[in-house]
Parts: structure tokens; C-alpha cells; sequence
């Protein structure tokens, strides 16, 4: 869960939308009486002619592939013997390969790379912390705070956050004054982040995005706050700082969310078992 809240895939395009707007559909007729593929047999001359297409294709395709895996090497490409060496830039949500970090702190990523790929990296994995069930014990609330944040923001949002988290919104969610579930129950808070945008970089700051869906609830036999899902995105202001990338400000919004499916819901049991035998992700960009 994040802080500051508590809590088939779209419609279909019309037939008159999209590149096909205005084409036509022909069916070709049999031309004799039960023939259901529609027409006499061709004669050996043209399955000939047949074959030599197809293995013509296949030897086109397979030459491309082995260019295309030439070009990836190591050896340079045609743009950069041409003295071009400019390549297309990734898509917001297509990944680039760079390796997760290596390094944490308390069980934290840390240590993101100095580049825009580092500080999207660093806004996914700071919002899987913020919506960890870490957020709802003081000690480690405060640890998260120190470790995420630059030391003004920190000492800024550290107020606010313990009157957020007070006992009487814990106990809505089902937990004691600690933070912790009953006996025989399992508090779920999760972020998993769907994808991130960058919407201003420099060297010392950026404005990150990452659209995510968020798992919180109680998975008990006897719950009344079951777990349940949102779809939301949350803006990180980030500053370059101790030779990592540091919040300075967040603020969230709801969705964009899908149309919900027709998946069952599962049970409390499920769920419980689900949360103790998946693990989380370091995520990279």
C-alpha cells in the first residue's frame, strides 16, 4: 500500500476503426459441386512452383536472421561505419537490458547507475518499498524514510507519515498498534510496478512516473477487509545525492486501469499462500 491511500483489456475497436477502414472481404466460390476448397486440383507444374516459393521464403528469412544477429554483435554496424552511431531510443515500458543493481541497503536496492535508466530503476523499486508492509511498523517506517528520501524530506514527511499510519488507521486495516495481523492471518501490501516514464531529466534531478497495481487486505478466514487491487500512478521528484538517486517529493493519482476480467477470486487461503511463496522483484529498466 502506499501511503496516503487505502486502497479483457479495453473495448473493442469498431469495425470502421484501424489501417483495414474501407477494405472489402471477397470469397471465392467452389467452382464444381462438392469441392469444398473451391476449385479443380492443380497440376504438378504449379506445386512445383509452389515449393520453390516456399523454400524461397524460408532461405530470405533465414538469411535475414543471420544479418540481424550479425548487427547485434560486437563488431560495428553499417550506422556506425557510416560515422552515424545515433540508434533508436527504447519505448517508456520496453525494457533496456541494463542489469538490476547488485547492491542493497537494509534489504533495499540501492546504488542505481547515474543515467535515466538508474533513476527509472530506482522509482520502481522506491515504490515497491513505500507499498511494503514495512510502511506500517514506526521503526521500520522511519528506516524506509532515512534511506529513500533526502535527509530534509525525510525529516519533513516523518510527522505526517506516524499521524497517517495512527493506531486507529491500523486498526481499520486489521492490525494492532504495531502494525501487526492477527494469529492465523496474513497482511498483504504490494506494489508491482507495471512501467515507468521519465518526464524530466538532468544531471541532478528528474520526474519519473510509474504506473502500477497494488495488492492490500487482510487474507483471514474471518476478514471483512479482504485483499483487493488498484491500478495507480505514482510521480517521483528524484535528486542525485550520496551518489544515489533520493526523493525529494511524490504525489499519486488513480488509474489508468484496465477493464477487470472474469478471473475468480481466490480464496483467503489462496492468497495467504500466494504471499508467502512468491517473492518480490529488483526491478531494472
Amino acid at each position: 500500500m502506499s501511503h496516503g491511500d487505502e486502497h479483457g483489456y479495453g473495448d473493442p475497436a469498431r469495425a470502421d476503426d484501424g489501417p483495414y477502414q474501407g477494405g472489402q472481404t471477397r470469397t471465392r466460390l467452389p467452382d464444381r459441386a462438392g469441392d469444398p476448397y473451391g476449385g479443380a486440383r492443380r497440376g504438378s507444374r504449379s506445386s512445383s512452383r509452389s515449393l520453390i516459393t516456399v523454400v524461397a521464403v524460408v532461405v530470405l528469412l533465414i538469411a535475414a536472421i543471420a544479418f540481424a544477429n550479425r548487427s547485434g554483435g560486437d563488431g560495428p554496424s553499417s550506422a556506425d561505419s557510416n560515422g552515424d552511431g545515433n540508434k533508436p531510443k527504447a519505448a517508456a515500458t520496453a525494457a533496456s537490458g541494463t542489469l538490476p543493481v547488485q547492491t542493497k541497503t537494509d534489504g533495499i536496492p540501492s546504488g542505481f547507475a547515474h543515467d535515466e535508466q538508474g533513476v527509472q530503476s530506482a522509482a520502481a523499486n522506491y515504490a515497491v518499498t513505500l507499498g511494503s508492509t514495512g510502511m506500517f511498523k514506526k521503526d521500520s517506517r522511519h528506516a524506509i524514510l532515512d534511506l529513500l528520501y533526502t535527509p530534509d524530506a525525510a525529516a519533513r514527511l516523518q510527522g505526517p507519515m506516524d499521524q497517517a499510519y495512527s493506531a486507529d488507521f491500523l486498526k481499520k486495516m486489521g492490525l494492532d498498534a504495531n502494525g501487526n495481523p492477527p494469529a492465523d492471518s496474513t497482511f498483504v501490501s504490494r506494489v508491482v510496478p507495471i512501467g515507468t516514464t521519465v518526464r524530466q531529466y538532468s544531471d541532478n534531478s528528474a520526474e519519473v512516473e510509474v504506473w502500477y497495481v497494488g495488492l492490500i487486505g487482510m487474507s483471514a478466514q474471518t476478514s471483512t477487509d479482504p485483499v483487493t487491487s488498484s491500478w495507480k500512478t505514482w510521480t517521483f521528484d528524484l535528486q542525485w545525492s550520496g551518489d544515489d538517486w533520493k526523493i525529494v517529493s511524490d504525489a499519486q493519482k488513480d488509474g489508468p486501469a484496465p477493464v477487470p476480467g472474469d478471473d475468480r477470486a481466490a480464496t483467503s487461503d489462496e492468497i495467504r499462500k500466494a504471499t508467502e511463496e512468491y517473492g518480490g522483484f529488483t526491478y531494472a529498466r
